[in-house]
């Protein structure tokens, strides 16, 4: 599939069956080809234990497949029936304060449970052996956004259970757990795996190494879940594709395990919903408002195309305003129709809406779709109908291997919550920064995780690896790719302990470096890093005190040590004593490119270039045009070489 293809998510069951037919009709002449139904509907299906009420479902799947739309059916367990609630409390999931989250919402189990994976189980068997042959059915989604309402950790019984018998597996005996995890210190020594309890409701903080396990052995439970789905669909329904949709934003269980068991990687796009909330400045905020930061789609659909070997959808487009976030504005006229193309352009294999129509009761009232409730097009319907007539001007054309490459290792993320050493340490933020600092100087990247294939790139990023594994390491080490390796880089083992060589560790001889100490800086230090060029660029937060045997490239000015080393150099990487933001990570980021011999290609802050094979495109996040950054004639299959606001342009780049 290398063509956009667009589908939407719909909710039959929540409208009258008259409607249900034209709406099939409406969807086809809208140029939909996909309809996604179905997360939330066990308890509809199944009302009382052992009862299933299939014909309304039969009805709909015949009636949209009949019309020529393809059917991706989900398993419906985001949302445990009621029933099954009363009979089993002890599923629901427990916050972090020890109370437990009850039901009248969607989410309300807990994974540790084993009683919910059985059934589970059992009701993805029972919608797959219905539906798993079924002609009008072409795909499968599992359950629906993992981790929303932050739900991957739970602190229930199941999970203290769950854990003990998961730490019991991993370490074999407790002396072997207490010397992993510094038990000696202020006296926390357990004498048998039944006394450990789960990481919350402490005086003060938690063992590192315990609460690092703990976030391993819940992100484990996501995939066994994930997986024992995978297993029914594969017997029940062969040939068809497997996906999730994962939620973009959220890093607390690792993407890169569970996405191994999937055909297709899904995730859902909510530019808008996720600005306010993000840590960009307040001048960024106010003026991406209505456009969502201009990095945010690219960014989640690399990610997540890097983590489908290639297959990446988007199930769920924001249409319009969301209901959910602090506060949710209206997108620019344009920006559905600019976020579809960006997917496309990154990768994505098919784009959904979410939802068809606009709901009239219940928890999302608020929250836009393809229509009103009233059934009248909104404007997210009209941009999906000049996506739908514009992908015909379009040959076909596949995303290749970018030459540059950033590794996004969740376990380090981890780690750095638990150990900050800094109050606002970015962690996560700090790989979207470099991620973004990439693309405005016109760089395609990929994602790769710790196990993947670096074969084939020129440079390779390391912007938040402070674990890194002598496994990795050495992969690191044999690859022909220069690497760009940012602060705290091999800082901690896969115990979250400090090396015995300190930091960075297993990257020590490639970086040619040791960290002597690290410090974390207030905004009023007002220090600078002095570059090659003689230019100085401010920075804040985190420092380190190194020694190299390596070129300097760029040193502090600071009142304490003075003109130490701030970005050490050898043949195979750059090492970054600090955190570059801002002026310095752009400073940093062109130097490295031109070292690894990669061109960049500056253009206007609001526009965005990449490349899908022989296609190019630009996209105009700015609410005034802009000029493409070349003089070259082009041939153009949409639009032209003044970029309109909101707007896109795609040619020939071959």
């Amino acid at each position: 599939m290398s063509k956009l293809e667009l589908g939407v998510c719909y909710y039959p069951e929540q409208w009258d069956r008259s409607l249900w037919r034209e709406d099939a009709r409406r969807m086809v002449e809208m140029g939909l080809d996909w309809v996604r139904i179905a997360e939330f509907t066990w308890g509809l299906i199944e009302p009382e234990r052992g009862v299933f009420h299939w014909d309304w479902l039969d009805e709909i799947i015949d009636i949209l497949g009949e019309a020529g739309l393809r059917v991706m059916m989900s398993t419906p367990s985001a949302a445990p029936p009621k029933w099954l609630i009363d009979e089993h409390p002890e599923i629901l999931p427990v916050g972090p304060d020890g109370r437990v989250r009850g039901f009248g919402s969607r989410r309300h189990y807990c994974f540790s449970s084993e009683i919910y994976l059985a059934e589970a189980h059992r009701i993805a068997t029972e919608y797959a052996r219905r539906y798993g042959q079924n002609p009008y059915v072409h795909a499968w989604q599992i359950d629906n956004e993992y981790n929303d309402h932050d739900t991957v950790l739970s602190y229930s019984d199941a999970a203290r259970d769950g854990f003990r018998r998961w730490l019991a597996e991993r370490y074999e005996s407790i002396e072997t757990l207490n010397k992993t995890w510094g038990a000696v210190f202020w006296g926390s020594l357990y004498s048998s795996f039944d006394q450990i309890e789960l990481p919350n409701g402490l005086v003060a903080s938690p063992n590192p190494t315990h609460a690092l396990d703990f976030a391993r052995y819940s992100s484990d439970r996501v995939r066994l879940f994930n997986r024992a789905q995978v297993d029914v669909l594969r017997e029940f329904s062969p040939g068809r594709d497997i996906t999730h949709n994962f939620m973009a934003g959220s890093f607390e269980f690792d993407h890169h395990a569970v996405a191994a068991d999937l055909d297709i990687v899904g995730f859902d796009s909510y530019p808008l919903g996720n600005l306010l909330g993000s840590t960009l400045s307040e001048p960024e905020k106010h003026r991406y408002l209505r456009t969502g930061a201009p990095d945010y789609q690219g960014f989640h659909c690399d990610l997540y195309r890097s983590q489908g070997r290639g297959r990446m959808w988007v199930l769920e487009q924001q249409p319009g305003p969301v209901d959910w976030a602090e506060k949710n504005p209206s997108p620019a006229d344009g920006m559905v129709r600019l976020w579809t193309w960006a997917a496309y352009a990154h990768g994505a294999q098919a784009v959904m809406f979410f939802r068809w129509r606009q709901a009239k009761f219940a928890q999302e009232q608020y929250h836009t779709a393809l229509l009103r409730s009233d059934g009248s097009v909104d404007q997210a319907g009209l941009e999906l109908a000049q996506v739908a007539s514009e992908r015909a001007a379009l040959p076909q054309a596949t995303r290749t291997r970018a030459k540059v490459a950033m590794l996004l290792d969740y376990e380090s993320l981890w780690a750095a919550d638990i150990l900050p050493h800094d109050d606002a340490f970015p962690n996560a933020q700090i790989v979207r920064e470099w991620y973004a600092g990439l693309r405005a100087l016109g760089v395609d990247l990929d994602f790769v995780g710790p196990e993947d294939d670096l074969d084939g790139y020129v440079l390779i990023a390391l912007p938040q690896s402070m674990i890194v594994s002598p496994e990795l390491a050495a992969r690191l080490r044999d690859s022909p790719a220069k690497l760009l390796i940012g602060a705290r880089a091999g800082s901690k083992t896969s115990d979250l302990h400090t090396p015995p060589n300190l930091a960075p560790g297993e990257l020590a001889d490639l970086a040619g470096v040791k960290v002597l100490r690290v410090e974390s800086l207030p905004e009023l230090a007002q220090e600078t890093v002095r570059m090659p060029d003689g230019s100085e660029y401010g920075f804040t937060g985190w420092r380190e005190v190194i020694e190299t045997t390596g070129d300097i490239i760029g040193r502090f000015s600071s009142m304490y040590r003075d003109a130490s080393p701030a970005i050490a150099r050898t043949d195979k990487a750059t090492y970054l004593a600090m955190l570059p933001r801002a002026g310095l990570l752009h400073a940093v980021l062109v130097e490295t490119l031109s070292w690894a011999g990669l061109p960049t290609v500056e253009s206007d802050a609001d526009l965005r270039v990449t490349r899908r094979g022989d296609l190019a495109f630009a996209f105009n996040f700015g609410a005034a045009e802009k000029p493409l950054p070349t003089d070259k004639p082009l041939k153009y299959l949409i639009g032209g070489p003044i970029v309109p606001p909101y707007g896109v342009c795609v040619w020939f780049d071959s």
